[in-house]
């Protein structure tokens, strides 16, 4: 069994189930707008585990190549960046205090203590 994401036409996962892959290229009729694509429960395909609500982005440098398609979470903050090893969102700066009660402040692009 294999498991499969749909996107819509903004690339957001909106629906994920597992099938026959047999089933899925040559029985499975699904009328409804966006697009199939597979998905790995750990991840060793595509980064992540599509989820409900997360982005499918094509051509991506992360995962330790150039140019790959992914699946991940809504970007938290828009100068926030896909990791090059890991298809995951970073912020422009580490975290640089040991405070346990700190917070994102896009404005500044840094981390702000509460």
């Amino acid at each position: 069994m294999s498991y499969y994401a749909k996107i819509d036409s903004n690339n957001i996962v909106v629906k994920v189930m597992v099938s026959d892959s047999d089933y899925m290229n040559n029985k499975f009729v699904d009328d409804s707008p966006g697009t199939w694509i597979q998905t790995s429960y750990t991840g060793s395909i595509r980064g992540n585990f599509a989820g409900i609500g997360y982005t499918y982005m094509k051509n991506v440098s992360t995962l330790g190549v150039g140019s790959t398609d992914i699946f991940i979470e809504q970007q938290p903050y828009p100068s926030w960046n896909v990791g090059v090893n890991t298809a995951e969102w970073y912020p422009p700066v580490g975290l640089a205090t040991v405070s346990k009660d700190y917070y994102w402040d896009e404005p500044t692009t840094s981390w702000k203590n509460l």
